[in-house]
């Protein structure tokens, strides 16, 4: 029987992804109909036919039309982390998106009698950094700023509305998502890995979980049907942790970049950073972000599919030949 699943954000990084893994799924065979929820207008729709516009998300967005014989939801839509952000304050704006946009979507999903609400959150929900032990998913959650604020408001919401067991929740909290013109912190970071600029970050000796966006994609699918996923919170990782110095190293190579890292300590590097008001960014490259996905692995029997070295490859334009 053929179900019919509602991704929202289909323009986004993740979204537009999850389109396109889901029509192969259904090459090989699988039985899921894709339709995509966009803001405006869509893009390219060769991996769906079906794009409804529901227009800016909050708690007000009519989301009916969109959810006409859907049984799944993945909601991809979400304002994301910002750089310099504009806002006058932020914490309210990924309020207005994130939690009473998401929560308005799993109320109106609901009486349209889905069977399953997956929700794409962050691993920032769990805190900034790990000391001793890797994160996991039974964590007391620690937020540090206001889009993992968010998004851990909007998770305490969802399992308040899931809680009779009219239908599923599952909740994923990916680390940085890396993948073809990924936004973001990745984007920045391989741009200036692959210029052959001397950097400052040859010396960073942190441990730190990516995921490779085909990873999610193969992970997402698999939670649309797979009976271990319902009510659970799954963290996800590729499995292979590297530090700051060897993902800017191994971004260099699959780029065919030179790469020239200056052993600067972390300690000066962090001297400098307070110095500029950048203290908050340096951090993000200096500390420990590990995340234990045992859980994910075990309870779904899945693997990642792709090689921490395969991901790469596939997220870095090769620099033209001289």
């Amino acid at each position: 029987m053929r179900e019919v699943c509602l991704v929202t954000g289909a323009n986004g990084f993740v979204g537009a992804a999850l389109l396109a893994g889901i029509a192969a799924f259904r090459r090989s065979g699988g039985q899921l109909i894709a339709r995509g929820a966009v803001r405006a207008s869509h893009g390219d729709a060769k991996n769906c036919s079906d794009f409804p516009i529901v227009g800016d998300i909050n708690a007000n967005t009519d989301w009916q039309p969109a959810l006409a014989d859907v049984s799944v939801v993945v909601h991809a839509a979400a304002r994301a982390h910002i750089i310099n952000d504009g806002a006058s304050d932020p914490l309210s704006a990924f309020r207005t998106v994130n939690v009473q946009g998401t929560l308005n979507l799993a109320e109106q999903a609901l009486q349209a009698g889905i069977r399953r609400f997956i929700f794409i959150s962050s691993i920032g929900v769990n805190g900034n950094q790990t000391f001793r032990h890797a994160f996991i998913s039974e964590d007391i959650p620690n937020p540090q700023e206001p889009y993992a604020v968010s998004k851990f408001e909007a998770e305490v919401g969802l399992r308040r509305l899931f809680a009779n067991g009219k239908a599923q929740l599952v909740i994923v909290r990916p680390p940085l998502i890396y993948g073809p013109n990924a936004p973001g912190n990745f984007g920045r970071l391989m741009e200036i890995s692959t210029r052959g600029w001397p950097l400052p970050l040859g010396a960073i000796h942190n441990q730190r979980s990516f995921v490779a966006l085909d990873n999610l994609i193969d992970l997402l699918i698999t939670c649309i049907d797979h009976p271990g996923a319902g009510n659970q919170t799954f963290l996800v990782s590729d499995g292979q942790d590297m530090s700051t110095t060897e993902l800017v190293r191994a971004l260099a190579r699959a780029a065919g970049a030179a790469t020239y890292l200056l052993p600067v300590p972390v300690w000066a590097l962090r001297f400098m950073s307070a110095l500029v008001g950048k203290r908050a960014a340096v951090e993000r490259f200096c500390s420990n972000l590990q995340v234990d996905a045992s859980k994910t692995r075990l309870l779904l029997g899945w693997t990642p599919p792709v090689s921490v070295q395969e991901g790469l490859r596939r997220a870095v334009i090769p620099l033209p030949k001289r």
